[in-house]
């Protein structure tokens, strides 16, 4: 028995009740991507399943029978952040939000802790989009041998260096203390982020995909780690493995794109295993929704949709599809913040009895619920399922 559950990164579909907390109301990922790019990208397969019936997609009508069960999911978490939406996703809730310095940047005594401790000096300390600031201070990081500090929207610390420069496993150390210095609970953060980069100017700076990760290891059992006991395969392709910390992950595969992503999610169907691959297709949200480039976040979701078709094809007749998104991230909103909206719930079997609308979820966790009962394991801690639905 096999499921596959793809988080297209960010993709929201409208503004939630708990929106105006954010200042979030009236952002609407999907539906402004294509209102801002004139209708011209196609999405026909996820047209065809029915995520157009969700909302108003611009140049891709609504269907009268979609082929798969689709819903909006609400977040039942405090936040709007990928750790909060994707353990969510697998059982658990977030009742209170972690850290971010956004607005402020680091505060000096943390700084200071992290240069006392790793020997380096740092420069930047500020919330940005990482190829930019690269670009801004790569050519000052090759001449002094300063790293570069910076955060973004979400609860983490990144700090970026150059591979010749200071090397990998320099870089790596700095990552790992600071990891260490921000578990302190005035500076707790979600994440600490190494991102490597190459070349010798501003306009040949590349990042590469030695990209790591250090994350919090959930705070409970998420329903990965209840299929990993049960002896069930959990393939990760994506940041999956990251964003949980390896926790319940029997098979961890990395992407360098969404692209890729999707093309080992096929080759992974074409594959026997039995339990779950669990994607994530970050480019949505880290290349288009922060950048707020619309045309790259429509034109990236119909290359995805291609892609969607030839994994159709290759899904065996009982094998579970769910598509769905972690938050919101409007390229069409005020700043480069992710959004707080609803996200899409799609679940397809090529040998499903029935198809269409579902009552609209009250937690990310049903999904969670949904596959532990699909797969006879250990009930999440929270969560519904709707297996009887699309059985």
């Amino acid at each position: 028995m096999r499921s596959f559950v793809i988080v297209i990164d960010s993709l929201g579909v409208g503004s939630d009740d708990k929106s105006y907390l954010y200042n979030d109301d009236g952002a609407n990922t999907l539906k402004h991507i294509f209102e801002a790019t004139g209708g011209v990208y196609k999405i026909p397969n996820l047209q065809k399943l029915g995520l157009c019936n969700l909302v108003k997609v611009e140049g891709n009508d609504a269907v009268e029978k979609p082929a798969a069960y689709v819903t909006k999911m609400h977040e039942a978490s405090v936040g709007k952040d990928t750790m909060v939406g994707h353990w969510e996703m697998m059982g658990l809730y977030i009742d209170k939000p972690f850290i971010t310095f956004t607005e402020t940047g680091f505060p000096d005594e943390l700084v200071k802790e992290l240069e006392d401790r790793t020997g380096h000096k740092y420069i930047g300390n500020i919330a940005a989009s990482g190829t930019e600031i690269i670009h801004d201070l790569g050519e000052q990081h090759l001449k002094t041998g300063e790293l570069i500090l910076y955060t973004s929207a979400d609860s983490v610390l990144q700090i970026a260096a150059n591979e010749e420069k200071t090397g990998l496993e320099e870089l790596y150390r700095c990552c790992e203390i600071a990891r260490e210095i921000v578990m302190k609970p005035e500076w707790l953060l979600g994440r600490v982020i190494a991102r490597p980069f190459v070349g010798k100017d501003k306009d040949t700076f590349t990042r590469t995909a030695n990209r790591h990760d250090y994350a919090l290891d959930p705070f409970e059992k998420t329903v990965l780690e209840n299929f990993k006991e049960a002896n069930l395969d959990v393939i990760s392709i994506g940041k999956i493995n990251d964003i949980f910390n390896t926790k319940g992950i029997t098979k961890a595969i990395k992407s360098k794109s969404s692209v890729e992503g999707m093309k080992q999610t096929i080759d992974v169907a074409k594959e026997d295993f039995n339990g779950l691959c669990f994607v994530n297709l970050v480019d949505f949200d880290a290349k288009w929704g922060h950048r707020r480039n619309a045309e790259g976040y429509a034109k990236e979701l119909s290359d995805f949709d291609n892609l969607l078709g030839d994994l159709i094809e290759v899904l065996h007749e009982d094998d579970l599809l769910i598509i769905t998104a972690d938050h919101g991230n409007d390229p069409t909103w005020h700043g480069t913040d992710h959004t707080r909206e609803f996200v899409p719930l799609v679940a397809y079997k090529k040998n499903n009895t029935g198809s269409g609308f579902m009552d609209m979820r009250n937690t990310f966790a049903d999904i969670a619920a949904t596959l532990a009962e699909r797969h006879n394991v250990e009930k999440p801690l929270n969560g519904t399922s709707f297996l009887n639905i699309i059985k």
